[in-house]
């Protein structure tokens, strides 16, 4: 019979199966369950170019394959149940790593068996089957296009994993599964610190169900997500886009055209970046798209169905646009129920000095391959030391340190201001006026990243404030 400290355990091994991975609570699970046993390689569960895999993982898999074959009593079926769930989870994770979605899952018959072996009362295995696809997709995308070994990239990751499962994986399995759509996720932070990679990670991440009888899921990850960048595009044009549009409805539309929420399935995300450079008169039919999951095309009365999710992004404080009157505010609380904040690289900096290191080398990686990541990684920052201090700000963030990396690999230098040719015009009196207006203008986006925002400091009209700023 299972003893109390093997109960303790399997406990333990259990909470792991509704733990968010990406906390640091985790590794305090992992502790108890492993003991003196347990290998401290990390603070936070983060991708390391050199070291991806966890020792620790091969053990507690071990760990909890043994105490299945304990004797359970009644009294214990829940926990056996979440431990048997830990273990078949185990064995199907790296095939699971492999479906793409398109093909017919040859493995599930393996996985069927295995389920009516391990579990006392088998649930509905084609929607458990879902749920294991889903959370092994999420953890890819999270752990490997969010980067970074400070707290504040852990907690990031965190977030998103929260945003794709709720707080709670119990409850997202029973019954939320089928209704995040409902949820609104806005993603906020300076530009260039990753919204749109968090958004994919969500987008890509999304509950695909799986059909028994044709052993085929009902979708391909890849295909569900649809990106569009609102600031560089004309208000007219944003309308079409996202609602389509009537064959006639305005000068160019030559046929009928099918609009990003139309063309978006159940299964499937429209990521709306720059969602503060909207334009009220399409904010207040997004919203009523939003709030009764239909709209029409530009030019026709038909409602039609909007069955999707909507993820957006703003480097702006709509709060306090919103409050100002620079955008709708019922708009901006139909946006924020799910609010997931991207830190900037000054402030992972700040928060464990080693990070640079750590981001450089992946950066170098993609740049060059790992044959030449260590090499590229020390000449970066050589220059970075040599030239921009420790308490540079990267105002660019993470954007800037890969132009940072690929200049070093290609001139061996980094020149950090790109507006001083302009700058040093202007002081000599050699710029025109349009030139000078025009720099000051891009200025100002600079350091604001939006354009109603350069507008309003700039005290012109947004229209005028786009016409000066080079994309």
């Amino acid at each position: 019979m299972i003893t109390a400290e093997q109960k303790t355990i399997a406990a333990a091994i259990g909470s792991l199966v509704y733990e968010n991975p990406f906390l640091p609570s985790r590794m305090e699970i992992e502790r108890a369950i492993l003991g003196d046993a347990f290998v401290a390689d990390t603070s936070v569960w983060s991708r390391d170019v050199q070291h991806e895999s966890r020792p620790n993982l091969g053990a507690i898999a071990a760990r909890a394959e043994a105490l299945l074959m304990q004797r359970w009593s009644s009294r214990d079926q829940s926990l056996h149940e979440d431990v048997a769930t830990y273990v078949l989870y185990d064995r199907y994770s790296e095939k699971l790593l492999g479906v793409d979605g398109r093909e017919r899952v040859a493995f599930y018959d393996d996985f069927a068996r295995d389920a009516h072996e391990l579990l006392d009362e088998p649930p509905d295995l084609p929607h458990l089957f879902a749920c294991f696809y889903q959370v092994r997709r999420a953890f890819l995308h999270t752990f490997t296009h969010l980067v970074g070994t400070s707290m504040r990239a852990a907690q990031l990751r965190a977030d998103v994993w929260c945003s794709i499962f709720t707080r709670d994986l119990r409850r997202y399995r029973r019954s939320l599964f089928a209704r995040m759509n409902d949820v609104t996720t806005l993603i906020i932070g300076p530009t260039g610190t990753g919204k749109e990679l968090v958004a994919r990670a969500i987008a890509l991440s999304r509950y695909i169900p799986f059909d028994e009888r044709t052993r085929r899921f009902a979708a391909a990850p890849s295909t569900l997500f649809a990106g569009l960048n609102l600031s560089a595009m004309s208000p007219s044009l944003i309308e079409s886009e996202l609602f389509g549009h009537r064959k006639g409805a305005f000068t160019g539309a030559l046929a009928d055209r099918e609009g990003w929420l139309e063309g978006c399935s159940a299964h499937g995300t429209v990521f709306l970046d720059e969602v503060g450079e909207l334009d009220p008169s399409i904010q207040v039919k997004l919203l009523r798209a939003l709030q009764t999951r239909t709209f029409q095309r530009l030019g026709d009365a038909t409602t039609r169905h909007f069955a999707g999710k909507i993820v957006a992004a703003t480097n702006r404080d709509l709060a306090a646009a919103s409050t100002a009157g620079e955008f709708r505010r019922d708009f901006y609380y139909r946006l924020c129920s799910d609010v997931i904040t991207t830190p900037s690289l000054r402030e992972q900096l700040d928060d464990n000095a080693s990070e640079l290191r750590h981001l450089v080398m992946h950066v170098a990686t993609s740049v060059a391959g790992e044959a030449e990541a260590d090499e590229i990684t020390e000449d970066v920052l050589n220059v970075i030391n040599r030239k921009l201090g420790p308490a540079y700000p990267w105002n660019g963030n993470f954007r800037e340190l890969e132009q940072c990396v690929r200049s070093v690999v290609v001139r061996g230098d980094y020149a950090p201001s790109m507006i001083t040719p302009q700058k040093t015009s202007a002081i000599d009196g050699t710029m025109s006026e349009e030139e000078l207006l025009r720099w000051y203008t891009n200025l100002v986006y600079q350091q604001c990243g939006s354009y109603q925002e350069a507008a309003r400091r700039l005290g012109i009209d947004r229209r005028t404030a786009r016409s000066r700023i080079k994309p």
